[in-house]
């Protein structure tokens, strides 16, 4: 008998995309989700600067690298996090054959209506005294601004630590009128020599000071504690509960005692870490994942905001419970959700690695293509979405392939190993749970 090889290969092609169809269909006939509204996107600026003649060879791709950024409102009694916010970035040159490169180029970054953070935050008042550093205004424990040049790593370009705040300077009163938690930064890829522009790309950089203490610690909610100040009354009752003498520490860095992975910091050895405690502290009025928005951002920011949420997927879906987090086990930021849970083994991690470390299709970091955690694309953020909308003219995956590859798409296996004729029409995870 003749094997019509490519007959067999179109029916083979079929039965696996209907396959993936049919154990997506749960997930894309639940109901969408959406986020409360949030102040309006603003204009992306075009870039003045000059182009040089080959920019059609190169784009740029950003991103954050955690989803959301949190960060204390007030720094005059208490810090859990400081203003630190993270930007990645690659340069493909486009191609047959595409490659990341670093060599011969800069990125300069900057964050649209948002030129300085002093008078946004009080943090430079309590730098001293939390980390134990002098900082000039504006500029972060990295040493990093809110403009500037990232950094190049052998496959892709970073900025750390950037002192970045949720207000524009359009509206710079803090308060929760004013939060901008879905910030844009710009990011403009240059020819060393020349200074000339490759290519630009705008990207979400999420910040929000959203942790909602005050839904249970407001005065007289706790103990009969009345300092009037929500974070005095967390600190009063520290030292009621556990002997401490904090009011007369101020200001308390949380991680000095309990250890924060985030901040590198071992805390005390023989205090729980400071995800533990908290979470461990918190179980039992944490009964749902709508309660997690009491300390995560939040009821207004609504920082899990991607399409699995969309489709019906929360905190604990990924995450677990509350007792579950505090597992002394588990190393926080280190131990984390992994996608090879719920899909095939050809969209998991890199073996060892987290989400946001992994590299996939060409040496493509994974969140280069569908974004960071809490914000896998497409989300319900308008922000999220406007790099992929320039970059391919539709929101979500990153999936068009003459994005990198230009006018000559390859054949063979392609993101996931994915056949090119079926990821043409085709672009849904393979799950397995």
């Amino acid at each position: 008998m003749h094997w019509d090889f490519r007959k067999h290969r179109l029916i083979g092609l079929a039965i696996v995309a209907l396959s993936v169809v049919a154990v997506g269909v749960v997930l894309l006939a639940a109901p969408a989700r959406s986020a409360q509204a949030l102040p309006s996107t603003p204009p992306v600026p075009t870039a003045p600067q000059s182009v040089a003649p080959d920019a059609d060879k190169y784009v740029v791709i950003g991103w954050n690298d955690l989803g959301m950024h949190c960060m204390n409102e007030s720094f005059a009694n208490l810090a859990v996090l400081p203003p630190y916010n993270t930007l990645w970035a690659q340069v493909i040159r486009q191609g047959t054959r595409p490659e990341v490169i670093t060599r011969s180029m800069k990125i300069d970054y900057s964050i649209l209506d948002n030129t300085y953070s002093v008078g946004k935050t009080d943090f430079w008042t309590y730098a001293k005294p939390l980390f134990g550093v002098d900082l000039a205004p504006n500029v972060g424990l990295t040493g990093a601004t809110l403009a500037g040049e990232m950094h190049a790593a052998p496959d892709h370009f970073a900025i750390e630590g950037v002192p970045l705040t949720p207000y524009r300077d359009s509206a710079p009163q803090p308060g929760p009128a004013n939060w901008y938690p879905y910030q844009l930064a710009h990011m403009i890829a240059r020819d060393t020599a020349t200074g000339q522009m490759l290519a630009e790309t705008t990207t979400v950089a999420p910040v929000s000071t959203e942790m909602r203490c005050d839904y249970c610690h407001k005065d007289g909610q706790r103990e009969g504690i009345r300092t009037g100040n929500v974070e005095t009354n967390i600190l009063t009752l520290h030292d009621k509960e556990e002997g401490t003498g904090l009011m007369d520490q101020r200001p308390v860095l949380c991680a000095k005692c309990h250890g924060s992975n985030a901040l590198g910091m071992p805390g005390n050895p023989e205090l729980p870490n400071l995800s533990r405690a908290m979470h461990k502290k918190h179980e039992e009025v944490t009964r749902t994942s709508s309660d997690c928005y009491k300390c995560h951002p939040g009821q207004q920011t609504q920082c899990l905001r991607d399409v699995m949420y969309q489709r019906g997927l929360d905190c604990m879906n990924c995450h677990g419970s509350a007792a579950e987090v505090a597992n002394p086990a588990r190393r926080p930021w280190i131990d984390l959700p992994r996608c090879a849970t719920c899909h095939a083994a050809q969209f998991a991690e890199n073996p060892g690695k987290r989400y946001r470390d992994s590299v996939g299709h060409g040496g493509l970091y994974c969140e280069a293509c569908h974004g960071s955690p809490h914000a896998i694309l497409p989300t319900n953020q308008a922000n999220d979405n406007l790099q992929n909308i320039a970059l391919q003219g539709h929101a979500g995956t990153l999936n068009d392939c003459a994005v990198c590859h230009g006018a000559t798409l390859p054949s063979g296996p392609g993101p996931h190993g994915l056949d090119s004729l079926l990821r043409t029409h085709l672009y849904l995870p393979l799950l397995v749970r």
